[in-house]
């Protein structure tokens, strides 16, 4: 697992603030927020996220049966706040094998959504929701919607959508999680609100956390 903080659009080395510069710089991005090391699934990592986290910490309450918290993550740093989250979920495929699914809730801009979907990004574009929503959720008690974006890679599926005035990610692995997005009627909670207290079933670490690079 990386120890150092990584381009959240490339995953990419970045060079560090310095006298002339007070930003994290990545060389094919320039400057960027820090996509910090990913955290393992506990609840001293879940505490520290939602103390630092300037956006949501989404959860889907109750979890799908069979499925896990399998680590945390986060863009930004001690002066900017945590700019982007990402819960990772793990559990059983539709058909067979394990399944993946990270949430990523993020500002404008950040680009780490955009990143695991495989696209260029840095934000889903301007016609994602064009056509009717491909999935219906339930956020903080509200209905919200999801469109599935084409173009990614193969084996996975994206559902991207708006909640409290930033992006809202799911990225699932195999593709044919997306079903399982589709019809099962996810209702999320965020983990920083203070009646969210809940008792989470940790799994073992989520390789989907570590650099990934983007397929073409």
């Amino acid at each position: 697992m990386r120890a150092a903080p990584s381009c959240p659009r490339c995953f990419g080395p970045l060079h560090e603030p310095n006298v002339w510069n007070s930003s994290w710089r990545c060389d094919a991005h320039g400057d960027v927020l820090p996509f910090q090391p990913p955290h393992h699934p506990s609840q001293a990592a879940l505490d520290a996220l939602r103390q630092s986290s300037a956006v949501p910490v989404w959860v889907p309450w109750p979890l799908p049966a069979g499925w896990l918290v399998t680590g945390f993550a986060e863009v930004g740093d001690e002066r900017t706040g945590g700019r982007a989250s990402v819960v990772a979920l793990s559990g059983p495929s539709v058909t067979h094998g394990p399944a993946d699914l990270l949430l990523i809730a993020e500002e404008p801009g950040v680009g780490l959504g955009a990143a695991y979907a495989g696209l260029d990004g840095p934000d889903p574009g301007t016609e994602f929701d064009a056509g009717p929503p491909n999935a219906k959720i339930e956020i903080r008690g509200h209905p919200g919607a999801l469109w599935c974006l084409k173009g990614v890679p193969p084996d996975r599926a994206v559902y991207v959508g708006e909640a409290l005035g930033n992006w809202l990610w799911l990225i699932a692995w195999p593709a044919e999680v997306g079903c399982f997005i589709s019809l099962a009627q996810l209702s999320l909670r965020d983990l920083r609100d203070n009646d969210q207290e809940l008792d989470l079933p940790f799994g073992a670490f989520s390789p989907r956390l570590d650099d990934e690079p983007r397929e073409a």
